[in-house]
């Protein structure tokens, strides 16, 4: 390699057919979510000119599929983001915060997955279903991907926030393993090794003994939940009960809204799950949320508890869509709907949000939108 020039995807026939299209920088592309990214990339509608992807020094050199081509990937650098249009960050936190500026700096739109960005003021965080219009004011360059736990919901809400207007909402969360990272994932695999077939679960503490090393978790994972996700923070709430509250808040746009969220872990590889107590500020039926869900882009309602029909974890996961079950009406309040909602964390909630925003930032700059 004689340097980030020579990096393009092989093909005459296919550099042809994307000439005069933004070039699309993948930053972390041989992570867990920049894997997820190119298979993405390779399903959804060909925007993109050159895909170049960029890692840590020590995967320089690999070749990975994208769009059904062989791409080498290259060194983070200063040089990598030459030329580049849009750069989609899916890399730790301290990365993006040192990287992304550099990208926008060299003239590309960072699109960020991290939680670097998220709540500074002068960078949108952005979920296109729901306010895909903050993406064009970015003042350093930078659009934020909001967390997977507040991605998983916030696509039903903000289409019932539109018809309704939403004035509080109380949630909690059941959290993938996914979400802390390859450690938890394998950390639930070998504690179901460890108690399958067993009669643990029945006496104090037998499961905890059983599988010693929690990991990255506070308790066991199998069979157990575990009320704890992300880090502690002020007054015992958690870094994830935080997102969700501050990020709800600033995608809807409604920076007094109430917000309460208790995030629990569960024995799930993949999807997370919430239940949603949301308040309006007008009256609602189950009906008219029905149509709303059932017409909202990037959500699918599957309510017939009578048939047994509603979303769970084992069924949502590896689909992209928001989906929403057991929509009722509060008791005691008519103005207030319960249901629950499902959606893959590491697809919506990370990959594909980031992959849609790049898309809209596409369209921008070629003039589409």
């Amino acid at each position: 390699m004689s340097g980030v020039g020579d990096v393009t995807n092989s093909g005459g026939g296919s550099a042809a057919r994307r000439a005069g299209k933004p070039t699309l920088a993948v930053v972390g592309a041989t992570g867990a979510v920049g894997t997820v990214m190119l298979g993405i990339l390779s399903e959804r509608a060909d925007v993109w000119g050159e895909i170049r992807l960029i890692a840590s020094p020590r995967s320089a050199g690999r070749k990975l599929t994208v769009r059904g081509e062989q791409v080498e990937v290259v060194a983070l650098s200063e040089e990598a983001f030459e030329g580049v249009d849009v750069a989609m960050f899916d890399v730790p936190d301290e990365v993006s915060a040192q990287w992304a500026p550099i990208a926008a700096s060299k003239g590309a739109v960072a699109v960020d997955n991290s939680g670097a960005f998220r709540m500074d003021p002068n960078v949108p965080l952005v979920v296109p279903e729901v306010n895909a219009h903050a993406a064009r004011v970015r003042p350093r360059g930078i659009i934020s991907n909001p967390n997977c736990t507040t991605l998983s919901m916030i696509v039903a809400m903000g289409a019932l926030h539109a018809e309704f207007g939403l004035s509080e909402l109380i949630v909690s969360s059941y959290q993938a393993v996914s979400g802390a990272g390859k450690e938890g994932v394998d950390t639930l695999r070998e504690q179901l090794v460890k108690v399958a077939g067993t009669e643990l679960g029945t006496q104090p503490g037998d499961v905890r003994r059983a599988v010693g090393d929690t990991g990255p978790f506070p308790g066991p994972m199998a069979l157990n939940v575990v009320p704890f996700a992300g880090s502690l923070k002020e007054d015992g709430w958690t870094s994830e009960e935080l997102k969700v509250r501050n990020e709800s808040r600033k995608i809807l746009g409604l920076p007094g809204l109430r917000v309460t969220a208790t995030c629990v872990r569960v024995p799930v590889i993949t999807t997370h799950s919430l239940t949603v107590h949301a308040r309006f500020e007008n009256e609602v039926t189950v009906a008219a949320a029905h149509e709303i869900l059932a017409s909202a882009p990037g959500v699918v309602l599957c309510d017939n508890p009578a048939k047994g029909e509603f979303p769970t974890p084992a069924d949502v996961v590896g689909t992209d869509p928001t989906w929403v079950g057991r929509v009722r009406r509060s008791m005691d309040d008519p103005n207030a709907l319960e249901l629950f909602v499902c959606g893959d964390n590491l697809r919506k909630g990370a990959a594909l949000n980031t992959a849609q925003i790049a898309e809209v930032v596409a369209a921008e700059l070629t003039g589409v939108a």
